[in-house]
């Protein structure tokens, strides 16, 4: 009788009685995820700062992560279009299918910027729903976080205050921090940059960056000599205070433009792990903030 009721015991219990699986396709989301579910969630997180996320091997050790998620929490926004659909075919899994709750897209959760009038594939790599690159607005953070809280509360219900009571500690953070950088980042408005992809879109729009140039002639397309020709005569009566980039971007053209027109070429962290010092969401945005500074 004891057995049968033990066993009884192990067939209902809730999904809490084990940590969550949540897989995460960038590392910043992987961050936000750890900051609202703590010890309560395992996170894989496919890829690195050092990654680009539009391009990924959907690699066995990945599809077998997403075979056992509970929940997936990517960007969205057809950033990951190009390996994530495979990936989640080949898992197997449907409860982290799209429509499913473990499926979470955080540019579902905010406005996006860019959102191109026309669709045309001869305009380069474009994203029909807007710039997927949502994480570099702390407002998008707070948002995502909201609903990845009440996602998370969702799919576990037994764990649903520790998920709630941790969203509520991390904004309290999050608000502090926030106003610390736009006190330390006042002097950035209006600062000119050239940016290698459209990465940054979302930090210009919160400090007031001005992105005069791109190294992509268009989204998606490497730069070509001609097109750093380019840039070189139509910048060098005005240069930019630097070029800046992501670590996955390729160092070589911005440095060939930037040797030419004198200005640093800054490779900032991006997302989280970018540098030593952007361990997690609040030191990822305070590191990008101080290297900004620095270009002068």
């Amino acid at each position: 009788m004891n057995r049968i009721v033990l066993l009884l015991v192990l067939l209902v219990s809730p999904l809490s009685a084990r940590a969550l699986d949540v897989f995460a396709c960038e590392p910043e989301w992987g961050a936000l995820v750890a900051e609202i579910a703590g010890d309560a969630a395992e996170i894989t997180v496919a890829t690195t700062a050092f990654q680009d996320p539009h391009h990924l091997q959907a690699r066995p050790s990945l599809i077998a992560a997403a075979r056992g998620a509970d929940l997936l929490v990517c960007s969205g926004a057809d950033l990951e279009v190009g390996w994530l659909p495979p990936l989640l075919r080949r898992s197997g899994n449907p409860g982290i299918q799209a429509g499913n709750s473990g499926y979470f897209l955080a540019a579902d959760y905010v406005r996006k910027l860019e959102v191109p009038k026309v669709i045309d594939r001869s305009h380069g790599d474009i994203h029909p729903q807007g710039n997927p690159h949502v994480h570099l607005h702390p407002r998008n953070i707070e948002r995502v976080a909201k609903a990845l809280a009440e996602r998370l509360a969702e799919i576990d219900t037994a764990n649903a205050s520790t998920y709630r009571d941790n969203l509520e500690e991390f904004l309290i953070r999050w608000d502090e921090a926030w106003m610390t950088w736009e006190a330390q980042a006042a002097d950035l408005e209006g600062k000119r940059l050239v940016s290698y992809h459209l990465s940054f879109s979302y930090l210009a729009d919160w400090l007031g960056l001005d992105i005069v140039a791109t190294l992509e002639p268009k989204p998606g397309i490497p730069p070509s000599g001609a097109q750093l020709a380019r840039l070189l005569k139509q910048l060098t009566p005005n240069p930019p205070a630097a070029i800046i980039r992501a670590p996955f971007e390729n160092e070589k053209p911005a440095k060939w433009l930037s040797d030419r027109l004198g200005v640093p070429d800054t490779e900032l962290p991006y997302t989280v792990n970018g540098t030593d010092a952007a361990i997690d969401l609040i030191t990822l945005y305070s590191e990008t903030i101080r290297m900004l500074q620095e270009t002068g």
